[in-house]
């Protein structure tokens, strides 16, 4: 990985952490970057390092912020499971035979707000599953996942074209 992506990843892992640590808006809000962190891995990463890549991360913000260890990484592993296929449906088999990363300049605002909703879908329902949702009302649950998709989707679009913004120039 290129110096400014690792060092764009570690921060933006570091204000996941802050996130969960000091950002309680509501129990229906479960706002996370970590969708985005995995689906802007570079393409030429095969899926078995990208659902590590994904695996150390989650277990890192478990063990820095959540309260259960291994809830992130359950949901995010399936993301960097995802995450090669899901390019290639959304983005095209040619990005992927190029290497080349995908970004909002090349492809167009919906169809990455289109990957990322995936991505934080995958994320949520095995999230929120895991924390609870089979003891909780069914609306709680519902509310809970539609407020945080909506939320997590407009932060990753964002940071998202943080981690393309190389391919504009």
């Amino acid at each position: 990985m290129r110096q400014s992506f690792l060092l764009q990843y570690i921060l933006l892992l570091i204000a996941q952490v802050l996130i969960c640590n000091y950002f309680h808006f509501t129990p229906y809000l479960t706002l996370t970057l970590l969708p985005a962190l995995i689906l802007c891995l570079p393409t030429r990463l095969s899926t078995a390092a990208g659902m590590l890549i994904a695996f150390v991360t989650g277990i890192t913000v478990d063990l820095l912020a959540e309260g259960v260890v291994g809830l992130n990484a359950f949901a995010l592993v399936p993301v960097g499971l995802l995450r090669r296929g899901l390019v290639r449906f959304v983005f095209g088999e040619e990005l992927l035979v190029r290497g080349e990363n995908f970004s909002i300049h090349k492809f167009g605002l919906p169809k990455v707000i289109f990957a990322v909703f995936l991505m934080q879908t995958v994320f949520l329902v095995l999230y929120i599953w895991a924390d609870g949702a089979p003891v909780r009302p069914f609306l709680f649950n519902f509310w809970r996942y539609f407020i945080s998709v909506a939320a997590g989707t407009l932060l990753s679009v964002v940071v998202a074209d943080l981690f393309t913004h190389d391919d504009r120039r």
